[in-house]
């Protein structure tokens, strides 16, 4: 078998055929995959939660630069996770790529990403985004924001996250489920800033204020804003960015209702998450994902993928992408990033006391 045709029908496979509804299949995986491997080229398996065509960019310049062919299998975290847990030491992953750093603190956690760090890693991830023993790396960044409906709501207003808890917006915020990776971090790290009681009567007052209970995306939320259902939403940056350009025209309509807001700029700052990566456990080529790894997190790589990308980039020096450049400099949130893992169960114990579900 020809890498191409095994790259091609490895990444171009419908998801069931992937994963079963337990969240993996472990028939063809791992000893498929070896037997198919070409013995003639370079290769590395990733393991990833990301489906962006940025992405298949930077691989694709990684093979071109070093000759070492990328091959991915896409599937969400949690299915990711499961897998490696279910493959264990016959995995035929080598990065693994997840976004949030909750979700790459839970894979850690099981002891299925290898420590690892290097001079590159070190010069090109700032400290506070990535694990302090090396177990992963962040390589983009997202931040959560306010998404409020224009004709509603003055920036000023909703200039904290806290703000979403005054009797001012009673019945008039949205947002997801707390089961949600990007709200447990977000509780997370107010736990890790301000203790849990804090955390605990900033999640009930913005859950009192909800115009409906959690359903859907961070895109429904916006749609729902825009819509007037409600007047406010917490949202990751890039959804309405992505909706603004979007091929379908409500969608581009949608975002032009809305604007977003960077909260707690006078204060501890917006929260801030990353996309990041870390080497498989068991990985079969471990040098080449610590290459790849390194290759992500390089100015190269950062300078191609900034203006296909959605996210910052992981060094300020780097010039983001024109549409998020316009948004302006904002202030981040300065929390450990591991703290969002450490702090997840106490978060999800909150949101189930106070009803946010």
């Amino acid at each position: 078998m020809q890498l191409r045709d095994v790259r091609n029908s490895w990444e171009s496979q419908p998801l069931p055929y992937l994963l079963n509804r337990r969240g993996f299949a472990l028939g063809g995986s791992a000893a498929t995959l070896a037997a198919c491997a070409p013995s003639e080229r370079l290769y590395v398996n990733v393991y990833s939660a990301r489906h962006y065509d940025a992405d298949r960019t930077l691989y694709a310049a990684f093979e071109e630069a070093t000759g070492v062919a990328v091959r991915v299998l896409p599937a969400n975290a949690e299915q990711l996770l499961e897998r490696l847990r279910a493959e264990g030491e016959a995995t035929e992953a080598d990065l693994v790529v997840a976004a949030d750093a909750g979700n790459l603190w839970r894979m850690q956690d099981a002891n299925l990403l290898a420590p690892v760090t290097s001079a590159a890693l070190s010069a090109g991830v700032p400290q506070r985004l990535h694990d302090p023993a090396g177990h992963w790396w962040g390589f983009t960044k997202r931040a959560r924001i306010i998404v409020y409906r224009k004709d509603a709501v003055a920036p000023d207003e909703i200039a904290s996250m806290d703000n979403l808890t005054q009797p001012r917006f009673s019945g008039q915020v949205v947002a997801r489920s707390s089961t949600n990776t990007y709200n447990l971090s977000l509780l997370a790290s107010r736990i890790e800033r301000l203790g849990a009681d804090n955390a605990w009567d900033w999640a009930a007052g913005v859950r009192a204020n909800f115009a409906r209970d959690p359903q859907g995306s961070d895109t429904d939320q916006i749609k729902a804003v825009a819509a007037g259902l409600a007047q406010v939403a917490i949202a990751n940056h890039y959804y309405v960015l992505r909706m603004a350009r979007s091929d379908d025209n409500a969608e581009r309509e949608s975002a032009a209702k809305v604007g977003i807001v960077f909260p707690d700029q006078a204060g501890a700052g917006a929260h801030t998450n990353i996309s990041g990566a870390g080497v498989a456990a068991h990985a079969k080529r471990p040098e080449r994902a610590l290459q790849l790894l390194e290759y992500l997190v390089s100015d190269d790589a950062q300078r191609l993928l900034a203006p296909l990308n959605d996210e910052f980039p992981i060094r300020p020096e780097i010039e983001a992408a024109p549409e998020l450049a316009a948004l302006g400099a904002f202030r981040e949130e300065d929390v450990a990033l591991d703290a969002l893992g450490r702090r997840q169960g106490e978060a999800a114990a909150i949101y189930e006391e106070v009803g946010w579900r």
